[in-house]
């Protein structure tokens, strides 16, 4: 195959990953590029010192360094060296389990989970990487991960984690920074491609674990395929980049900025229970209802919400992806927080209470609109009587019911600052954020996010 032809869909996906110029990428996709790398380093922060980020960067140090300096990277927030791969995969996994990161909703899964750890990994071999550059590589695993995670989903029949897809994207961004051939590129791609983790998503939803996404070992994968193309192992081709059937998902590669299009979780839930959550919270705040006045609710929404884990969960892991919990949290305290997901707030007896008056049922209208939307509606029965529905509620966040760049940044905040203090924390936010800056350097947002994390004191 002619690997340099523009012509031949890997030609053009080759051209636009190894050649586009940060300014052929529009300014307004870079700033929310800056964002979105900004929410996911909040989540990353929060989820440092919760059991499976601890596991993941122990396992990295046992399992994945490397005796070699130059294919070395210190793990985010944590400050050992060990393997690229290992670092991207400790830094996915610990955020993985958090479950508060971006995600697209046409790929029913998650991107910057993997593009933000694979991109602090190989910018330690990537000196005088400029913020324009850092923010491209960024688009370019966006961009790259979404388009395969869509075409995976549109030929094959099960229902796999994003670690499946969003490998590739972490292959691709490899060979961006690390300058790889149009052939290496290709040859990573069907490397990543096929030992990718074509994990079953319906069965961690079922009984929840630290499994979640298989995002961790999705950028493992992703930067393992990049490396063995530089030494020359062979796996091309990439049935989801070069296949007959899946040439409609790429068309539009280079016009279409699916970055622009993430959606920012404004809970640290599985998003299938934002739109109850929202629902709530409107009928709620409208009619100025206190949680002591709710005698039942009833929310109805679509399969895959309905299936989340329906009782009171003993972990965290259940916690994140359980719709009747969430919706009782949000009832009881008007927000989410992690200390909701985590400790006591497992063992809530209000919340316990709050959980025996919620209902839950599938409607074939929210069935329909999945995965393009999230929808939900809910009912509200009061202790005088009274039902007070919501109508059809899409979830926040996302191009539908965006988040303000403030609120964003507020989410960061939040989750930041009692890990990290607040100067350190607001520290990561401008250098993050002036990225997106002629003459700005990735090096002066690294400074900041490899030593190891430490008690808030200001």
């Amino acid at each position: 195959m002619d690997t340099g032809s523009r012509q031949t869909p890997f030609g053009r996906l080759a051209a636009f990953t190894l050649d586009t110029a940060p300014e052929a990428i529009p300014a307004r996709t870079r700033e929310f590029a800056a964002l979105m790398m900004l929410d996911t380093l909040g989540v990353t922060i929060a989820a440092a010192p919760m059991q499976a980020g601890v596991i993941a960067r122990e396992t990295a140090t046992l399992l994945f360094a490397s005796a070699e300096k130059a294919t070395q990277a210190r793990m985010l927030f944590d400050g050992r060296a060990v393997g690229l791969a290992g670092a991207a995969y400790a830094a996915a996994t610990q955020t993985d389990n958090l479950d508060a990161h971006d995600g697209y909703n046409p790929t029913k899964g998650h991107i910057g989970v993997v593009a933000v750890p694979a991109l602090a990994a190989l910018a330690e071999h990537a000196p005088g990487l400029s913020g324009q550059q850092a923010l491209a590589a960024l688009v370019i695993c966006y961009e790259v991960a979404g388009r395969a995670g869509m075409a995976l989903h549109g030929t094959v029949s099960d229902y796999h984690t994003s670690g499946a897809w969003n490998a590739l994207g972490v292959a691709a961004m490899a060979a961006r920074l690390r300058g790889h051939s149009p052939e290496q590129l290709r040859q990573a791609l069907g490397i990543a491609e096929y030992h990718g983790p074509r994990s079953q998503m319906m069965r961690e939803i079922a009984n929840p674990t630290m499994l979640h996404d298989g995002s961790g070992w999705g950028a493992l994968t992703g930067l393992s395929a990049a490396i063995l193309a530089e030494r020359g192992f062979t796996g091309a081709p990439a049935i989801t980049v070069e296949g007959d059937a899946v040439a409609a998902y790429w068309q539009d590669l280079g016009r279409f900025w699916q970055m622009d299009h993430q959606y920012v979780k404004p809970y640290p839930i599985c998003r299938w229970a934002h739109a109850a959550i929202d629902a709530v919270r409107q009928v709620m705040a409208e009619h100025d209802l206190p949680p002591e006045r709710i005698r039942a609710v009833r929310i109805a929404s679509f399969h895959q919400a309905v299936c989340l884990f329906p009782g009171l969960p003993d972990t965290t892991s259940q916690a994140q992806y359980s719709l009747p919990f969430a919706v009782a949290v949000q009832i009881v305290h008007g927000r989410i927080g992690v200390e909701h997901i985590s400790g006591d707030g497992l063992r809530d007896a209000r919340v316990a209470e709050m959980i025996r008056r919620i209902t839950v049922s599938e409607s074939p209208r929210h069935n329909w609109r999945f995965p393009e939307g999230r929808w939900a509606d809910v009912v509200i029965e009061t202790t005088d009587g009274q039902e007070l529905a919501s109508g059809d509620v899409h979830a926040r966040g996302g191009p539908e019911a965006p988040m303000e760049r403030d609120e964003v940044i507020g989410k960061y905040i939040d989750f930041a600052a009692p890990v990290l203090g607040a100067t350190r924390a607001g520290a990561i936010r401008d250098a993050t954020l002036r990225l997106v800056q002629p003459g700005s350097r990735f090096e002066d947002l690294a400074e900041l996010i490899y030593a190891p994390s430490a008690p808030a004191s200001g």
